[in-house]
């Protein structure tokens, strides 16, 4: 006779097949939104993992707070995106304050990208090569596709397991846990298997987008074989490599797909190049180590006068700094990053007059630009002109309502300026973007407090945002 302790496992684990069986049979039966992982979880369903995702990774990780940059890798991921198989334009896109090499996509149009993949990639076609490679992870839905597979997976995974707990009362409780682990090891194997089909998938259809976009397609190669050679002997490899491993096998893979498309001569990017330097002075050890490295720095004659440019402002040669930056925005009056880079080194050397008057010019070309937006709302406080800065920022909310860098900065400005309600709207919106909805209900009830009764619009809308943030709270404990 064999333990109790058997037939209860047996017992359980039938009854797990067969509600894994009636699952997959009702699941079969729903309608498909124009694929079959949709069945399963539905792009709206992916959208909300998304935010979820996205308010954690906000909260549990350093983001980069440089307006310019962020801009470059906003757009630059856009302009990628329109030559993706993605049917959906709306991204996010999150740039993580850290040097080391790491790009993720998650669901519902999330893309994370560490500034750090900037300082590796040495060119536009290596840095869009990895970017294009996480559209393609999102185009493909494979984080939906994933969810299926497990779930096709459960069935022959449970009946292995009943094989091996009878084997266990018939030949031995030692046999029959081996076969479980074994049934277990086959599972993890076949799991595996399927996410190297999905990062080969993601290569290829990256290549293709890299290749629509005018972009190098042996870039891709360059950068998986530069990624091996740097940290083949690290016992800690960079996370990118962890989620994605690189092999002599994918690198030729890469290497064969590129030589399928026609030799086109490429071009570099200027651009590209500016945000490089930009990325290197910000992870410089020091301001003196910064400097010294700007004038040791290869590359092209902007380049470099960049980079050096932004040094100097760093150790405090603000005259330089700004001489240095209109050299380059006056030889090219067009280029928004150029532009930008320019206001930034005026403020931080304290011209806010000559910044204020550069920004409001540049914001009648370019209406609503986030980067000279924020730039403009900061020299405006420079002037102490703090109520002018918060109607700045007050459009920019509603124009990113998803940036929690605005919210923090109107914060700020809304206090210089005495709109105490503000400042506790500012910062309810702040927290709720990571997610922390009591204590942004909270400061909802601050300002609620310090509102005129008689002023009734105001206190609708503050009480209908208190509501919707108790009803994302409950839908988090349920």
């Amino acid at each position: 006779m064999r333990p109790m302790w058997m037939l209860r496992l047996v017992a359980f684990l039938v009854v797990l097949a067969v509600s894994a069986g009636a699952y997959g049979a009702e699941s079969e039966a729903l309608p498909e939104l124009g694929d079959a992982s949709s069945a399963i979880v539905s792009p709206e369903m992916e959208r909300r993992i998304g935010e979820m995702f996205l308010k954690q990774v906000r909260s549990s990780l350093p983001t980069v707070r440089d307006e310019i940059l962020k801009y470059y890798v906003s757009t630059q991921l856009m302009q990628l995106a329109q030559y993706s198989e993605l049917r959906e334009a709306v991204l996010s896109t999150v740039l993580i304050d850290s040097p080391d090499i790491n790009a993720f996509a998650a669901p519902g149009g999330v893309v994370g990208i560490n500034l750090g993949l900037m300082v590796h990639a040495l060119d536009v076609h290596e840095y869009g090569s990895v970017v294009a490679h996480e559209l393609a992870h999102l185009s493909q839905r494979h984080f939906a596709r994933g969810i299926e597979a497990q779930q096709r997976g459960a069935m022959p995974m449970l009946v292995g397991f009943i094989a091996a707990a009878i084997l266990a009362m018939t030949a031995g409780g030692d046999a029959g846990m081996a076969a479980m682990a074994g049934t277990q090891a086959a599972a993890m194997d076949n799991q595996l298997r399927y996410s190297r089909g999905r990062e080969q998938e993601a290569d290829r259809i990256g290549l293709n987008t890299v290749v629509r976009a005018g972009l190098d397609p042996h870039g891709m190669a360059r950068m998986f074989q530069r990624m091996q050679r740097a940290f083949r002997f690290t016992e800690r490899p960079p996370e990118f490599l962890l989620t994605h491993p690189i092999t002599e096998t994918r690198i030729a893979d890469a290497r064969n797909q590129a030589a399928r498309y026609p030799v086109v001569q490429v071009q570099g990017s200027r651009d590209y190049q500016l945000m490089r330097m930009r990325a290197l002075v910000h992870f410089a050890e020091t301001p003196s180590r910064a400097m010294a490295e700007a004038r040791d720095t290869d590359g092209t004659p902007d380049a470099r006068a960049y980079r050096l440019a932004l040094a100097r402002s760093g150790v405090g040669e603000h005259v330089e700094a700004v001489i240095g930056m209109a050299d380059l925005f006056e030889a090219d009056p067009g280029s928004i990053l150029l532009s930008a880079s320019y206001a930034d080194a005026l403020i931080e050397a304290g011209r806010y007059d000559a910044a204020v008057r550069h920004l409001s010019h540049q914001l009648v070309i370019n209406p609503d630009n986030q980067p000279f937006a924020m730039l403009y709302a900061k020299a405006l406080s420079g002037q102490e002109r703090h109520a002018a800065a918060q109607e700045v920022l007050e459009r920019q909310s509603r124009v990113h309502a998803n940036d929690v860098e605005v919210w923090h900065d109107l914060a700020e400005v809304a206090g210089l300026a005495g709109d105490i309600v503000q400042v506790h709207r500012a910062r309810a919106e702040f927290f709720a973007l990571f997610g922390d909805y009591r204590k942004a209900i909270q400061h909802l009830e601050y300002a609620r407090g310090l509102i005129e009764p008689d002023n009734i619009r105001s206190m609708a809308g503050l009480t209908q945002r208190i509501l919707d943030l108790r009803t994302e709270l409950e839908s988090l404990k349920s």
